[in-house]
């Protein structure tokens, strides 16, 4: 492939839906490029992705390739837009649609994907014919077709050659878990089971990357500045190689859309580790994308965009333009707020790397099942985000030894060569926190010397319960606290026990119950085992605890983590009093011999019980309104140095720092209102 030199990424962004139907008339027709240009301008907005084809599969120039859109009352309104923008200094890079095209759809049903369970995107829950055709919904095209690859790449061309953009953003490329003849046919020469939902899995991502591949390497070729990224909904934790094809990260992360609001942060803490330049996805939207007249809170957009720029991401709004082509003002007046705030940051955000101890080894990146959420991954993020605990995420092709501290979250079991590799990080003097079976190996064996050994299975009580040993863990209750779970069964080898599992009396069934959940626990009965461990700098818990925070969100579960991190690293980089619902992190600008820490606040609320979802189901619905001040908030950071200053970056009001005896600084900030960067000068 050609070798891409690309230019770094704006930092505020703006991505423009614009999906239309053929059976709206007059598009485009109320399109003002004066009007356009000046509202994102008047926004602080300096990117804005525009449209050359949209789901329903029409375009909105005059292609040759596609077919443009039946009533386009401006022939070139993508021209006209991409005009309008670069008048007043904007970049346009341009969307195209890959699998959800229903004019290609319809005419050519031999490139539709067919999926092994017949689910489509907005089926109807009634509609039982095949590939959901009496459902409005997008019937996904199997890249498994050379015609139709060609025709995008044809496509991909010609906007290109006749437009010029910064960059192409090719949208929808997924894993249908396609079972068209094709597939089938492909699967089985290559020895594979159709009707085994890994291989399937594994069909689709091959048939993608050969895609991605055919179609980075044509346009490296030919435009070695252009942009290109491929957006599937999420950025799957599966190694760098995953994404040669790519020149950026874009992490799709609509947090009131579905995907919540630490949905984001998982995926940023990986993306800083890859060396790529990324932003953000979010939308202006009270829901999801396609959402015409609703509006997210203004605070609501300046805490998700000073959360992207606190983890190292550029920031984009999403947004869809009306039909007509008239840009909505009240959209860009809650936008403006949150960019301004961006805007004055960006001399503290340039060429700025996350300072993290603490690495967490992705659960989805050893079990990919092709979802956006591993909740033992999305357990641990969450615990040490409200702990405030500086992390990044990593695969198993990411060095250790820039660490204190590694997490394998409940269900990674260990091969030779990650063995190997946690030995060594280990035997330099790392920390490690295991769960459940983490850190097994294929037989079911420890590998690394946890001081136990691993029995078969689990203990048959579900829940049980745990005492922690007194002294041991502080801040815990002296009597059992129930653990939604049954802990693994292991015999202690030399590790010390920080606490015991123990059993109810019985599960409860018919046969017998007590109360109205579970059976308490059986004071006479013998511990089951041990639940909490930790020897030599490796600590152990028997239960898959991630998993089960995630799920019960029972803060005493996080403490036994906050408990086992302050005992294997009692030093950290960063401490706070910030409340469980803040959000801290630390980085340094090299080139300016500075840290600056990010102090965030905002407590997101269920307020939406009964929100549409697009596979016909409904969900709770997690937002922000409006966001108190609160403080005094006290900060301590461990430096390479004594800063000489320390100030806001967005005020310039100075803070007093305090140098404690061990060499640590703390600082005060006397009130924080959704964000606040602290720059320390000097600190290197």
């Amino acid at each position: 492939m050609a070798t891409r030199t690309t230019k770094p990424l704006r930092y505020r962004h703006v991505h423009l839906d614009f999906h239309t139907s053929e059976h709206i008339p007059d598009v485009g027709s109320a399109f003002d490029a004066d009007d356009f240009g000046r509202t994102f301008s008047e926004a602080n907005v300096n990117s804005v992705t525009i449209f050359a084809k949209c789901h329903h599969g029409w375009s909105y120039y005059p292609t040759e390739v596609g077919a443009p859109h039946p009533h386009l009352a401006r022939p070139d309104l993508l021209g006209d837009m991409i005009g309008a923008l670069q008048a007043v200094d904007i970049e346009a890079p341009v969307y195209i649609s890959v699998q959800w095209d229903e004019r290609n759809a319809r005419l050519h049903p031999e490139w539709r994907a067919m999926s092994a369970s017949n689910q489509y995107f907005h089926e109807c829950v009634e509609d039982t014919s095949s590939g959901r055709q009496l459902s409005p919904a997008w019937h996904t095209l199997c890249l498994n077709h050379e015609a139709y690859r060609q025709e995008l790449l044809a496509q991909a061309q010609e906007i290109a050659r006749r437009y010029t953009p910064p960059g192409l953003f090719f949208d929808i490329v997924l894993t249908p878990d396609c079972v068209c003849p094709a597939c089938v046919d492909r699967m089985l020469s290559m020895g594979r089971d159709p009707e085994y939902p890994d291989d399937r899995l594994a069909n689709d991502e091959e048939v993608n990357e050969h895609f991605r591949q055919e179609m980075s390497a044509a346009l490296a070729e030919e435009y070695p500045e252009l942009r290109v990224f491929y957006n599937c909904g999420h950025i799957h934790k599966q190694g760098a190689v995953r994404f040669s094809t790519y020149s950026h990260l874009e992490l799709e992360s609509l947090p009131t859309g579905g995907w919540g609001y630490d949905h984001f942060p998982s995926s940023a803490r990986y993306a800083a580790t890859l060396g790529t330049d990324f932003l953000a996805h979010t939308g202006k939207f009270h829901t999801s994308w396609g959402e015409f007249g609703g509006f997210k809170h203004p605070e609501a957009l300046e805490y998700e965009c000073a959360q992207m720029v606190a983890l190292g991401s550029k920031c984009l709004v999403g947004d869809q333009l009306h039909p007509n082509g008239a840009i909505n003002k009240d959209t860009y007046r809650s936008i403006a707020s949150a960019y301004d705030r961006v805007a004055r940051l960006e001399p503290f955000l340039e060429g700025a790397r996350q300072i993290s101890e603490i690495a967490i080894l992705s659960a989805e990146h050893f079990n990919p099942r092709g979802a956006r959420n591993n909740v033992s991954d999305d357990g641990a993020v969450q615990m040490l985000q409200e702990l405030k605990y500086p992390f990044d995420i990593v695969d198993s092709g990411a060095p250790l030894d820039g660490y204190r501290l590694i997490i394998l979250p409940d269900e990674i079991s260990l091969d030779h060569a990650m063995a190997d590799k946690l030995r060594v990080f280990h035997a330099a003097g790392g920390k490690i926190i295991l769960s459940d079976r983490s850190g097994l190996d294929a037989d079911g064996e420890f590998v690394l010397p946890t001081g136990l050994i691993a029995r078969e299975g689990r203990h048959e009580f579900d829940p049980s319960y745990v005492t922690a040993i007194s002294g041991e863990m502080s801040g815990f209750p002296e009597t059992p606290f129930v653990v939604y779970g049954s802990p693994r069964q292991v015999a202690l080898a030399g590790a010390n026990v920080l606490a015991f599992a123990h059993r109810p009396y019985f599960n409860r069934s018919f046969r017998a119950w007590c109360s109205h959940q579970h059976t308490p626990d059986d004071p006479a009965a013998a511990p089951l085992g041990p639940a909490v461990t930790e020897m030599d700098g490796i600590a152990y818990v028997a239960y898959p605890i991630f998993k089960i925070y995630h799920g019960m969100g029972q803060p005493l579960f996080k403490h036994v983590i906050g408990e086992l991190i302050a005992r294997l690293m009692p030093d950290p980089a960063l401490e706070t009093d910030l409340t469980s619902a803040g959000r801290a992190s630390l980085t340094v600008q090299q080139a300016h011999r500075r840290h600056i820490l990010h102090l965030l606040y905002a407590a997101p609320q269920i307020r939406g019980h009964a929100v549409p979802d697009a596979d016909g189901k409904t969900r709770v619905m997690e937002m922000i309104e409006d966001v108190p001040a609160i403080g005094p908030v006290t900060a301590t950071v461990r430096l390479p140095a004594v800063p000489t200053r320390a100030y806001e970056a967005l005020t310039g009001n100075e803070l007093d720092v305090t140098t404690r005896a061990d060499g640590a600084v703390e600082v005060l900030l006397p009130r924080l209102h959704i964000h606040a960067a602290i720059v320390f000068e000097d600190s290197l």
